[in-house]
């Protein structure tokens, strides 16, 4: 079997694990969004009916290029999921088990019975699951079945890390270098570091995960790492200041070798610049080319991803290689004009990659995708619920194709504790990085999303953090900018200005309707005299910041505002009242601000992706509040509550035990994450209301501590 492959290397960012994935790339404007793409009029045959086994926005993904081919889909869904937005739009739908993956996504057995019962001829795995999975492919190579990927050779040759780095090793390409045996003592240890160059990672031979790794700068520090690494260890060279770079390729089953120049800067953890000065067109080239030498050692074939890190010194080393459709292949669809899943089928069809890489060698702009998940953005803690509103921000451009949203949900979908809580993915383009960079800000403005937490507020933090707008960013970006973890956005004096005006001009228009209304009719007690001029206490209610704001209707129907000491302003409001969006110019300064919900005395917006609590009050009001008593806070240091609705895995403590502030108390599992429960403080357990496999509510009370004595003096 020849090999033809088309290298699809598209620069993207990415950030935080699971949580942020904002990318950029620099490429041309695509049909994508709209599903429309511009290589093959005639798409031949391929197959007549598809199963997807997958669910939620992949798997809608997929359906839609299906669609445009005229090939019949099936969806497969769980009990969780039986009302999901893929089993609507698929031509058919199996049920393959309980809401667990592992009782429905994860067994094989249940999907191919519903490849039996459907009658599919072929099977697209979209990403995750069983994706990767070669004893996957095995099953439906003997059932007669064509999977949309690659062979279960190179699938599990590739799986497997160690043996992946030897193939790799073999074919020519670089890997980290380090010394896979076990180190049995300190001297070796030092002189295998020595041998290969510090910074070396001393790793315990056992541990996984990150776990038992320590950093060496030199020999005193090899020494004491070999000592806490246990008995034995491994060494290898550590890189630091990294960035992570994804190499996208595409290949069918008849020969010829192509490459382009795009690719992904991608970290998992951190944001990546795209169209970097540090990797050069050498540097791309020869990264393209061990990974297409990579692929043809093992005979692959399909779409398929090889990550490498970079050190500051264009040195380049082979990490791992995923043997499916990227997550981010969105942007390398705006980046090419190709349509990724449409070349899968295509290519599992059996047939050539017509065109050729002079094609795609030369793509023109910018683009940033943000992975939006149900999440705490400052906990990093997964969310669930139904979405109560839900409206995607729209393209602005004539041709549609500034903005493009991949999802799997609607209004009114639910986020469930069975699986991941992605939303969407985002994506913007723009013919310069600022352009697009900008236009992903303006669209996570626009994103209403009420009924979960989600992590729009870092998103939004992050796209126009000065670093990241400047390029000078790396994997340690999340971890150096907010050491402390995201709080927030932190508001200058001139955006403090904008929050302010708009919250007050929020209430004068909700009292200019309400006067309306009365005037109207709507009350026979009341009367509203006209109103043209406001004095308003506001303030932020987390931090006490608090201005006073003047503000008069003009007849043009726009507002003069004055916050504090500084200049009235002009401000123009385009706002359905209590609708969601409220787009504003204040001061020449286009600002978008989301009304959440009203409060008791104000209102809960959200700027720049961050929700703020602000309180508006009249004068009287301001002046009465002065002699209102504040509301106790709870005492919560002697309860141990649920950070997030999931099951109870563990407990580790009983009633009676005496535990140590961080002590763990038990384990916690939802989404596919486990959540260790720590105690807040040292105290003797008075009760424990869970056990193992309970269900529990966020907030649930699960374990409580005897109250603290506090003893007089």
């Amino acid at each position: 079997m020849t090999l033809c492959f088309v290298l699809i290397l598209s620069y993207v960012f990415s950030t935080i694990a699971k949580t942020l994935s904002a990318k950029d790339t620099f490429d041309r404007p695509s049909n994508a969004a709209d599903g429309h793409y511009g290589h093959w009029k005639d798409f031949g045959k391929t197959f007549d009916k598809i199963l997807i086994a997958n669910r939620g926005e992949i798997a809608v993904r997929v359906i839609k290029t299906a669609k445009k081919m005229g090939i019949k889909t099936v969806a497969v869904y769980s009990d969780a999921d039986a009302n999901s937005l893929h089993v609507r739009l698929a031509d058919e739908a199996v049920n393959i088990g309980p809401a667990p993956t592992n009782q429905s996504y994860l067994v094989v057995e249940n999907i191919i019975k519903a490849v039996k019962q459907s009658g599919a001829q072929a099977v697209h795995p979209g990403y995750g699951f069983l994706s990767e999975n070669s004893h996957f492919v095995s099953a439906l190579d003997e059932a007669g079945v064509t999977f949309i990927g690659p062979n279960s050779r190179a699938m599990f040759m590739m799986g497997d890390k160690i043996e992946s780095k030897k193939i790799a090793k073999a074919a020519g390409v670089h890997t980290i270098p380090g010394y896979d045996g076990e180190i049995e003592d300190v001297e070796t240890a030092v002189k295998v570091a020595n041998d290969i160059g510090y910074p070396v990672m001393v790793k315990a031979s056992a541990g996984g995960g990150g776990k038992g790794m320590r950093i060496a700068y030199n020999d005193k520090e090899c020494r004491e790492a070999f000592r806490l690494s246990k008995a034995e260890a491994k060494s290898k060279k550590f890189i630091e200041d990294p960035r992570h770079i994804e190499i996208q390729l595409i290949g069918d089953q008849h020969g010829n070798t192509n490459v382009n120049a795009l690719f992904k800067d991608v970290t998992r953890r951190s944001l990546k610049k795209p169209h970097s000065v540090h990797i050069d067109e050498a540097t791309r080239r020869a990264m393209g080319e061990q990974a297409v030498a990579l692929a043809k050692n093992v005979g692959y074939f399909s779409a398929g991803t090889c990550e490498f890190l970079v050190d500051p010194q264009r040195n380049f080393y082979f990490l791992e290689m995923n043997t499916r459709l990227q997550v981010e292949h969105p942007i390398t669809e705006y980046i090419t004009n190709l349509d990724l899943v449409e070349l899968m089928i295509r290519v599992a069809a059996k047939q050539k990659l017509e065109f050729d890489q002079s094609e795609i060698a030369k793509p023109k702009g910018w683009a940033f995708e943000s992975r939006v998940y149900a999440e705490d953005p400052e906990k990093y803690l997964p969310s669930i619920g139904r979405l109560t509103k839900y409206i995607e921000p729209k393209p602005v451009t004539a041709d549609g194709h500034d903005v493009r949203c991949d999802s799997g949900i609607v209004e009114g979908s639910e986020i469930s504790i069975y699986y991941d809580p992605m939303i969407c993915k985002l994506c913007t383009y723009g013919e310069t990085r600022e352009v697009a960079r900008h236009r992903m800000e303006s669209a996570l403005d626009r994103y209403v999303i009420k009924g979960v937490t989600h992590n729009v507020p870092l998103l939004r933090d992050v796209i126009s953090h000065p670093r990241f707008a400047s390029g000078k960013i790396s994997t340690k970006f999340l971890a150096q900018e907010y050491p402390k973890g995201f709080k927030g956005a932190a508001l200058d004096d001139k955006k403090k200005t904008q929050l302010f005006s708009l919250s007050a001009v929020v209430h004068a228009m909700r009292d200019l309707r309400k006067r309306e209304w009365i005037s109207g009719g709507g009350s026979l007690v009341e009367f509203a005299p006209k109103k043209e001029a406001w004095e308003l206490h506001v303030s932020l209610n987390k931090t006490g910041e608090k201005e006073v704001v003047h503000l008069n209707s003009e007849k043009d129907g726009s507002w003069t505002v004055k916050v504090g000491d500084h200049d009235a302003v002009n401000t123009r409001v385009n706002w359905e009242v209590n609708a969601p969006l409220v787009e504003a110019v204040v001061a020449g300064e286009n600002v978008v601000v989301q009304f959440l919900d009203p409060l008791p005395v104000g209102y809960r917006l959200q700027y720049l992706g961050t929700k703020f609590e602000v309180s508006v009050q009249s004068p009287r009001q301001h002046e009465l509040s002065k002699h209102m008593k504040e509301k106790p806070k709870l005492d919560l240091t002697s309860v141990i509550l649920s950070p997030m609705p999931g099951t109870v895995v563990s407990v580790a403590v009983k009633e009676g035990d005496v535990v140590a502030e961080g002590a763990e108390l038990g384990i916690l599992e939802a989404m596919k994450m486990q959540n260790v429960v720590r105690s807040p403080r040292a105290g003797k357990v008075a009760k424990v209301s869970v056990k193992a496999g309970q269900s529990v509510a966020g907030d649930e009370i699960m374990i409580e501590l005897e109250k603290e004595v506090v003893k007089k003096a």
